[in-house]
Protein backbone atom coordinates (compact mmCIF):
# COMPACT_ATOMS: atom_id res chain seq x y z
CA UNK A 1 0.00 0.00 0.00
CA UNK A 2 2.91 2.50 1.39
CA UNK A 3 4.70 1.70 -2.19
CA UNK A 4 1.39 2.06 -4.42
CA UNK A 5 0.95 5.57 -2.62
CA UNK A 6 4.13 6.77 -3.12
CA UNK A 7 3.74 6.09 -6.81
CA UNK A 8 0.28 7.67 -7.19
CA UNK A 9 1.78 11.14 -6.19
CA UNK A 10 2.43 13.27 -8.89
CA UNK A 11 5.04 15.42 -9.39
CA UNK A 12 5.23 18.52 -11.21
CA UNK A 13 8.20 21.08 -12.65
CA UNK A 14 8.67 24.20 -10.33
CA UNK A 15 10.60 27.37 -10.51
CA UNK A 16 12.00 28.76 -8.14
CA UNK A 17 13.85 31.73 -6.80
CA UNK A 18 16.43 32.42 -3.68
CA UNK A 19 19.05 33.34 -1.92
CA UNK A 20 21.95 30.72 -0.52
CA UNK A 21 23.66 31.62 2.41
CA UNK A 22 26.01 33.82 1.40
CA UNK A 23 22.73 35.89 0.21
CA UNK A 24 23.78 35.18 -3.69
CA UNK A 25 20.93 34.87 -5.73
CA UNK A 26 19.94 31.59 -7.36
CA UNK A 27 17.25 30.54 -9.64
CA UNK A 28 16.51 26.74 -10.80
CA UNK A 29 13.66 24.48 -11.62
CA UNK A 30 12.52 21.11 -9.56
CA UNK A 31 9.99 18.59 -9.28
CA UNK A 32 8.11 18.52 -6.31
CA UNK A 33 4.08 17.22 -5.37
CA UNK A 34 3.29 20.72 -4.20
CA UNK A 35 4.90 24.04 -3.22
CA UNK A 36 5.57 23.42 0.49
CA UNK A 37 7.41 20.37 -0.77
CA UNK A 38 9.71 22.70 -2.98
CA UNK A 39 10.53 25.35 -0.41
CA UNK A 40 11.46 21.95 1.94
CA UNK A 41 13.76 20.34 -0.53
CA UNK A 42 15.43 24.20 -0.88
CA UNK A 43 15.68 24.24 2.85
CA UNK A 44 17.38 21.43 2.74
CA UNK A 45 20.02 22.64 0.38
CA UNK A 46 20.61 25.72 1.96
CA UNK A 47 18.44 27.97 -0.05
CA UNK A 48 16.03 30.28 1.24
CA UNK A 49 13.07 30.73 -1.54
CA UNK A 50 12.02 33.63 -2.41
CA UNK A 51 9.63 32.80 -4.94
CA UNK A 52 8.20 29.47 -6.28
CA UNK A 53 5.70 29.09 -9.10
CA UNK A 54 4.10 25.93 -11.07
CA UNK A 55 6.02 25.93 -14.44
CA UNK A 56 3.67 26.27 -18.11
CA UNK A 57 3.77 23.61 -19.67
CA UNK A 58 3.30 24.43 -23.07
CA UNK A 59 1.91 21.02 -24.61
CA UNK A 60 0.86 17.90 -22.92
CA UNK A 61 1.74 15.65 -25.66
CA UNK A 62 5.55 15.57 -24.91
CA UNK A 63 6.83 14.39 -28.53
CA UNK A 64 7.77 11.23 -28.89
CA UNK A 65 10.72 9.16 -27.29
CA UNK A 66 13.30 8.28 -29.61
CA UNK A 67 15.88 5.13 -29.22
CA UNK A 68 17.94 8.35 -29.62
CA UNK A 69 16.53 9.39 -26.35
CA UNK A 70 17.09 6.26 -25.01
CA UNK A 71 20.89 6.48 -25.98
CA UNK A 72 21.60 9.98 -24.51
CA UNK A 73 19.61 8.93 -21.17
CA UNK A 74 22.15 5.69 -20.83
CA UNK A 75 25.07 7.94 -21.48
CA UNK A 76 23.82 10.67 -18.90
CA UNK A 77 22.96 7.99 -16.08
CA UNK A 78 26.17 6.49 -16.64
CA UNK A 79 28.22 9.30 -16.49
CA UNK A 80 26.52 10.17 -13.04
CA UNK A 81 27.55 6.87 -11.75
CA UNK A 82 30.98 7.15 -13.15
CA UNK A 83 31.08 10.69 -10.91
CA UNK A 84 29.75 8.91 -7.34
CA UNK A 85 26.26 10.51 -7.70
CA UNK A 86 23.75 8.27 -6.03
CA UNK A 87 20.75 6.25 -8.38
CA UNK A 88 17.68 7.74 -7.04
CA UNK A 89 19.67 11.26 -7.51
CA UNK A 90 20.98 10.86 -11.03
CA UNK A 91 17.03 10.25 -12.10
CA UNK A 92 16.31 13.19 -10.67
CA UNK A 93 19.01 15.37 -12.08
CA UNK A 94 18.36 13.81 -15.89
CA UNK A 95 14.64 13.45 -15.41
CA UNK A 96 14.36 17.25 -14.16
CA UNK A 97 16.86 18.90 -16.96
CA UNK A 98 15.71 16.77 -19.86
CA UNK A 99 13.71 18.77 -22.98
CA UNK A 100 11.38 16.59 -23.71
CA UNK A 101 8.31 16.21 -21.48
CA UNK A 102 7.58 12.49 -22.49
CA UNK A 103 11.55 11.28 -21.76
CA UNK A 104 10.76 13.60 -18.32
CA UNK A 105 8.16 11.67 -17.50
CA UNK A 106 9.46 8.25 -18.47
CA UNK A 107 12.27 8.79 -15.64
CA UNK A 108 10.47 10.22 -13.03
CA UNK A 109 8.39 7.13 -13.64
CA UNK A 110 11.04 5.00 -13.31
CA UNK A 111 12.87 6.63 -10.72
CA UNK A 112 9.28 6.39 -8.62
CA UNK A 113 9.50 2.66 -8.75
CA UNK A 114 13.03 2.50 -7.49
CA UNK A 115 12.25 4.49 -4.75
CA UNK A 116 9.29 2.14 -3.95
CA UNK A 117 11.73 -0.83 -3.47
CA UNK A 118 11.96 -1.68 -7.34
CA UNK A 119 15.74 -2.84 -8.56
CA UNK A 120 16.94 -0.78 -11.92
CA UNK A 121 16.28 -3.84 -14.14
CA UNK A 122 12.85 -4.70 -12.63
CA UNK A 123 11.91 -0.48 -13.74
CA UNK A 124 13.13 -0.36 -16.88
CA UNK A 125 10.90 -3.83 -17.59
CA UNK A 126 7.70 -2.26 -17.05
CA UNK A 127 8.79 -0.08 -20.42
CA UNK A 128 9.02 -2.65 -22.48
CA UNK A 129 8.38 -0.35 -25.12
CA UNK A 130 11.64 1.96 -24.83
CA UNK A 131 13.25 -0.63 -23.28
CA UNK A 132 13.91 -4.23 -24.91
CA UNK A 133 14.82 -7.44 -23.59
CA UNK A 134 18.62 -6.82 -24.30
CA UNK A 135 19.06 -3.60 -22.59
CA UNK A 136 16.93 -5.00 -18.99
CA UNK A 137 18.90 -8.07 -19.75
CA UNK A 138 22.38 -6.05 -20.11
CA UNK A 139 21.28 -3.31 -16.82
CA UNK A 140 20.59 -7.23 -14.83
CA UNK A 141 24.06 -8.47 -15.37
CA UNK A 142 25.46 -4.93 -14.44
CA UNK A 143 23.50 -5.01 -11.45
CA UNK A 144 24.16 -8.26 -10.49
CA UNK A 145 28.13 -7.53 -11.01
CA UNK A 146 28.40 -4.29 -9.27
CA UNK A 147 29.44 -2.40 -11.99
CA UNK A 148 26.18 -0.93 -13.41
CA UNK A 149 28.11 2.49 -14.79
CA UNK A 150 30.22 0.22 -16.68
CA UNK A 151 27.49 -1.65 -18.33
CA UNK A 152 25.35 0.91 -19.21
CA UNK A 153 27.97 2.83 -20.93
CA UNK A 154 28.51 0.00 -23.01
CA UNK A 155 24.85 -0.15 -23.60
CA UNK A 156 24.98 3.50 -24.65
CA UNK A 157 27.22 2.69 -26.83
CA UNK A 158 25.29 -0.11 -28.29
CA UNK A 159 22.28 1.77 -28.70
CA UNK A 160 24.53 4.42 -30.68
CA UNK A 161 26.35 2.32 -33.11
CA UNK A 162 23.18 0.82 -33.62
CA UNK A 163 20.96 4.04 -34.36
CA UNK A 164 23.63 5.26 -36.94
CA UNK A 165 23.61 2.03 -38.43
CA UNK A 166 19.68 2.21 -39.05
CA UNK A 167 20.06 5.29 -40.00
CA UNK A 168 22.79 4.34 -42.80
CA UNK A 169 20.06 1.97 -43.77
CA UNK A 170 17.19 3.96 -44.18
CA UNK A 171 19.14 5.67 -45.80
CA UNK A 172 19.84 3.15 -48.44
CA UNK A 173 16.18 1.81 -48.71
CA UNK A 174 14.82 5.52 -49.22
CA UNK A 175 17.16 6.61 -52.36
CA UNK A 176 15.78 4.14 -54.97
CA UNK A 177 12.25 5.08 -53.55
CA UNK A 178 13.12 8.72 -53.71
CA UNK A 179 13.55 8.52 -57.22
CA UNK A 180 10.93 5.87 -58.24
CA UNK A 181 8.42 8.29 -56.32
CA UNK A 182 9.78 11.42 -57.94
CA UNK A 183 9.79 9.83 -61.46
CA UNK A 184 6.33 8.88 -61.00
CA UNK A 185 5.14 11.86 -59.85
CA UNK A 186 6.63 13.84 -62.65
CA UNK A 187 5.05 11.33 -65.37
CA UNK A 188 1.38 11.77 -63.82
CA UNK A 189 1.62 15.27 -63.61
CA UNK A 190 2.82 15.39 -67.09
CA UNK A 191 -0.04 12.75 -68.19
CA UNK A 192 -2.79 14.69 -66.41
CA UNK A 193 -1.82 18.26 -67.16
CA UNK A 194 0.51 18.64 -70.27
CA UNK A 195 -0.63 15.92 -73.07
CA UNK A 196 -4.22 16.98 -72.86
CA UNK A 197 -2.89 20.42 -73.87
CA UNK A 198 -0.78 19.29 -76.55
CA UNK A 199 -4.16 16.84 -78.04
CA UNK A 200 -6.13 19.79 -78.35
CA UNK A 201 -3.35 21.41 -80.73
CA UNK A 202 -3.13 18.08 -82.49
CA UNK A 203 -6.89 17.56 -83.53
CA UNK A 204 -6.91 21.21 -85.10
CA UNK A 205 -4.22 19.38 -88.06
CA UNK A 206 -6.38 17.24 -89.63
CA UNK A 207 -3.53 14.77 -90.22
CA UNK A 208 -2.52 11.23 -88.89
CA UNK A 209 -0.46 11.62 -85.61
CA UNK A 210 2.61 8.86 -85.21
CA UNK A 211 2.23 6.02 -83.71
CA UNK A 212 4.39 6.75 -80.17
CA UNK A 213 2.46 9.85 -79.89
CA UNK A 214 -0.86 8.24 -80.05
CA UNK A 215 0.15 5.91 -77.61
CA UNK A 216 1.32 8.58 -75.35
CA UNK A 217 -2.11 10.33 -75.91
CA UNK A 218 -4.25 7.00 -75.03
CA UNK A 219 -1.89 6.86 -72.11
CA UNK A 220 -2.68 10.02 -70.97
CA UNK A 221 -6.50 9.72 -71.28
CA UNK A 222 -6.28 6.22 -69.83
CA UNK A 223 -4.66 7.61 -66.29
CA UNK A 224 -7.20 10.65 -66.19
CA UNK A 225 -10.07 8.79 -66.80
CA UNK A 226 -8.70 5.73 -63.99
CA UNK A 227 -6.17 7.92 -62.43
CA UNK A 228 -8.73 7.99 -58.36
CA UNK A 229 -9.24 3.77 -59.30
CA UNK A 230 -5.66 3.62 -59.89
CA UNK A 231 -4.47 5.56 -56.63
CA UNK A 232 -7.17 3.70 -54.72
CA UNK A 233 -6.07 0.38 -55.51
CA UNK A 234 -2.32 1.33 -54.71
CA UNK A 235 -3.36 2.89 -51.28
CA UNK A 236 -5.09 -0.29 -50.66
CA UNK A 237 -2.22 -2.57 -51.72
CA UNK A 238 0.07 -0.81 -49.40
CA UNK A 239 -2.03 -0.98 -46.39
CA UNK A 240 -3.15 -4.78 -46.97
CA UNK A 241 0.89 -5.34 -47.77
CA UNK A 242 1.75 -3.52 -44.51
CA UNK A 243 -1.16 -5.50 -42.26
CA UNK A 244 -0.21 -8.71 -43.43
CA UNK A 245 3.97 -7.64 -43.22
CA UNK A 246 3.44 -6.97 -39.34
CA UNK A 247 1.45 -9.69 -38.48
CA UNK A 248 2.36 -12.98 -40.96
CA UNK A 249 6.18 -14.26 -40.01
CA UNK A 250 5.86 -16.75 -43.23
CA UNK A 251 5.59 -13.55 -45.47
CA UNK A 252 8.09 -11.16 -43.26
CA UNK A 253 10.66 -13.74 -44.26
CA UNK A 254 10.21 -14.33 -47.65
CA UNK A 255 10.27 -10.36 -48.10
CA UNK A 256 13.52 -10.96 -46.08
CA UNK A 257 14.80 -13.25 -48.05
CA UNK A 258 13.87 -11.34 -51.43
CA UNK A 259 15.45 -8.25 -50.24
CA UNK A 260 19.13 -10.17 -49.13
CA UNK A 261 19.17 -10.88 -52.91
CA UNK A 262 18.41 -8.28 -54.24
CA UNK A 263 20.53 -6.30 -56.49
CA UNK A 264 22.93 -3.15 -54.58
CA UNK A 265 20.86 -3.13 -51.62
CA UNK A 266 21.09 -7.04 -50.81
CA UNK A 267 24.78 -7.02 -49.68
CA UNK A 268 24.28 -3.82 -48.02
CA UNK A 269 21.59 -5.61 -45.55
CA UNK A 270 23.66 -8.34 -45.48
CA UNK A 271 26.43 -6.42 -43.83
CA UNK A 272 24.00 -4.49 -42.14
CA UNK A 273 22.59 -7.77 -40.44
CA UNK A 274 26.40 -9.28 -39.79
CA UNK A 275 27.35 -5.71 -38.12
CA UNK A 276 24.27 -6.05 -35.57
CA UNK A 277 24.88 -9.58 -34.81
CA UNK A 278 28.59 -8.83 -34.51
CA UNK A 279 27.76 -5.56 -31.90
CA UNK A 280 25.01 -7.41 -30.26
CA UNK A 281 27.29 -10.12 -29.70
CA UNK A 282 30.04 -8.65 -28.42
CA UNK A 283 28.10 -6.44 -25.83
CA UNK A 284 26.23 -9.46 -24.49
CA UNK A 285 29.41 -11.07 -23.53
CA UNK A 286 31.29 -8.43 -22.54
CA UNK A 287 28.34 -7.99 -19.76
CA UNK A 288 29.23 -11.59 -18.75
CA UNK A 289 25.92 -13.20 -20.29
CA UNK A 290 26.63 -16.63 -20.98
CA UNK A 291 27.01 -17.25 -24.81
CA UNK A 292 23.74 -19.68 -24.89
CA UNK A 293 20.92 -17.31 -23.06
CA UNK A 294 22.73 -13.89 -25.37
CA UNK A 295 21.73 -15.90 -28.51
CA UNK A 296 17.97 -15.32 -27.98
CA UNK A 297 19.22 -11.27 -27.76
CA UNK A 298 21.62 -11.57 -30.75
CA UNK A 299 18.99 -13.09 -32.59
CA UNK A 300 16.08 -10.40 -32.35
CA UNK A 301 18.69 -7.73 -32.94
CA UNK A 302 19.58 -8.48 -36.15
CA UNK A 303 16.96 -7.09 -37.92
CA UNK A 304 16.26 -9.67 -40.73
CA UNK A 305 14.26 -12.74 -39.89
CA UNK A 306 16.57 -15.01 -41.87
CA UNK A 307 19.51 -14.15 -40.18
CA UNK A 308 17.18 -14.13 -37.03
CA UNK A 309 16.12 -18.31 -38.12
CA UNK A 310 19.91 -18.86 -38.34
CA UNK A 311 21.06 -17.26 -34.83
CA UNK A 312 18.28 -19.10 -32.89
CA UNK A 313 19.12 -22.63 -34.64
CA UNK A 314 23.21 -21.40 -34.01
CA UNK A 315 21.82 -21.40 -29.92
CA UNK A 316 20.15 -24.74 -29.82
CA UNK A 317 23.44 -26.22 -31.74
CA UNK A 318 25.87 -23.89 -29.25
CA UNK A 319 23.27 -25.35 -26.18
CA UNK A 320 24.20 -28.95 -27.13
CA UNK A 321 27.82 -28.30 -27.13
CA UNK A 322 28.90 -27.35 -30.64
CA UNK A 323 31.58 -24.63 -30.87
CA UNK A 324 29.83 -20.94 -31.86
CA UNK A 325 32.23 -21.21 -35.11
CA UNK A 326 31.25 -24.27 -36.81
CA UNK A 327 27.16 -23.35 -35.82
CA UNK A 328 27.72 -20.07 -37.66
CA UNK A 329 29.30 -22.31 -40.45
CA UNK A 330 26.55 -24.41 -41.00
CA UNK A 331 24.16 -21.76 -41.99
CA UNK A 332 25.41 -20.51 -44.97
CA UNK A 333 25.03 -16.51 -43.91
CA UNK A 334 28.23 -15.27 -42.77
CA UNK A 335 31.93 -15.03 -44.93
CA UNK A 336 34.84 -16.78 -43.54
CA UNK A 337 36.19 -13.57 -42.80
CA UNK A 338 34.08 -13.26 -39.66
CA UNK A 339 33.47 -17.10 -38.68
CA UNK A 340 37.67 -17.07 -38.37
CA UNK A 341 37.72 -14.26 -36.17
CA UNK A 342 35.06 -15.66 -34.43
CA UNK A 343 37.37 -18.73 -33.63
CA UNK A 344 40.29 -16.96 -32.96
CA UNK A 345 38.27 -14.78 -30.35
CA UNK A 346 36.62 -18.34 -28.93
CA UNK A 347 40.20 -19.98 -28.65
CA UNK A 348 41.87 -16.87 -27.34
CA UNK A 349 39.05 -15.81 -24.93
CA UNK A 350 38.50 -12.99 -26.50
CA UNK A 351 34.89 -13.77 -28.29
CA UNK A 352 33.67 -9.91 -27.47
CA UNK A 353 36.81 -8.42 -28.33
CA UNK A 354 37.17 -10.11 -31.70
CA UNK A 355 32.96 -9.45 -32.36
CA UNK A 356 33.59 -6.03 -31.86
CA UNK A 357 36.25 -6.17 -34.32
CA UNK A 358 33.71 -7.56 -36.71
CA UNK A 359 30.87 -5.30 -36.07
CA UNK A 360 33.65 -2.20 -36.75
CA UNK A 361 34.76 -3.17 -39.70
CA UNK A 362 31.08 -4.17 -41.11
CA UNK A 363 29.76 -0.70 -40.23
CA UNK A 364 32.56 0.94 -42.06
CA UNK A 365 31.40 -1.43 -44.98
CA UNK A 366 27.89 -0.39 -45.08
CA UNK A 367 29.23 3.49 -44.62
CA UNK A 368 31.42 2.96 -47.37
CA UNK A 369 28.47 1.18 -49.79
CA UNK A 370 25.88 3.67 -48.79
CA UNK A 371 27.97 6.23 -49.96
CA UNK A 372 29.05 4.79 -52.82
CA UNK A 373 25.43 3.86 -53.90
CA UNK A 374 24.46 7.61 -53.39
CA UNK A 375 26.96 8.43 -55.74
CA UNK A 376 25.69 6.58 -58.09
CA UNK A 377 22.22 7.05 -57.61
CA UNK A 378 22.11 10.95 -58.34
CA UNK A 379 23.13 10.47 -61.68
CA UNK A 380 21.27 7.53 -61.92
CA UNK A 381 18.18 9.92 -60.53
CA UNK A 382 18.86 12.55 -64.30
CA UNK A 383 19.13 10.10 -66.59
CA UNK A 384 15.66 8.33 -65.44
CA UNK A 385 14.05 11.67 -65.00
CA UNK A 386 15.71 12.52 -68.23
CA UNK A 387 14.54 10.09 -70.20
CA UNK A 388 11.04 10.11 -69.15
CA UNK A 389 10.27 13.83 -69.62
CA UNK A 390 12.70 13.68 -73.05
CA UNK A 391 10.27 11.01 -74.16
CA UNK A 392 7.03 12.67 -73.45
CA UNK A 393 8.88 15.61 -74.98
CA UNK A 394 9.62 14.12 -78.01
CA UNK A 395 6.02 12.08 -78.55
CA UNK A 396 4.48 15.73 -78.38
CA UNK A 397 6.82 17.19 -80.93
CA UNK A 398 7.19 14.70 -83.18
CA UNK A 399 3.57 15.78 -85.27
CA UNK A 400 5.05 19.12 -85.19
CA UNK A 401 8.33 18.01 -86.64
CA UNK A 402 6.05 15.80 -89.47
CA UNK A 403 3.94 18.94 -90.26
CA UNK A 404 7.10 21.46 -90.89
CA UNK A 405 8.64 18.25 -93.27
CA UNK A 406 5.30 18.25 -95.28
CA UNK A 407 5.57 22.02 -95.38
Amino acid sequence: MAQAAALAKKEFPWVWEGTDRKGNRLKGRTLAVSEKDVHAELRRQGVIAVKVKKERQLFKGGGKISPLDIAVFSRQLATMLAAGIPLVQAFEIVGVGHDKPAMQKLILDIKGHIEAGSSLHEALKKHPLYFDDLYVNLVEAGEQAGALENLLDKVATYKEKTEALKKKIKKALFYPAAVLAVAVIVTVILLIFVIPQFEELFKGFGADLPAFTRMVIDLSRFVQDTGWLMLIIAVGAAFTFGYFHKRSRAMRQFIDRMMLKFPVIGPILVKAAIARYARTLATMFAAGVPLVEAMTSVAGATGNIVYENAVLKMRDEVATGLRLQRAMETTGLFPNMVIQMIAVGEESGSLDEMASKVADFYELEVDSAVDAMSSLLEPLIMVILGGLVGSLVVAMYLPIFKLGAVV
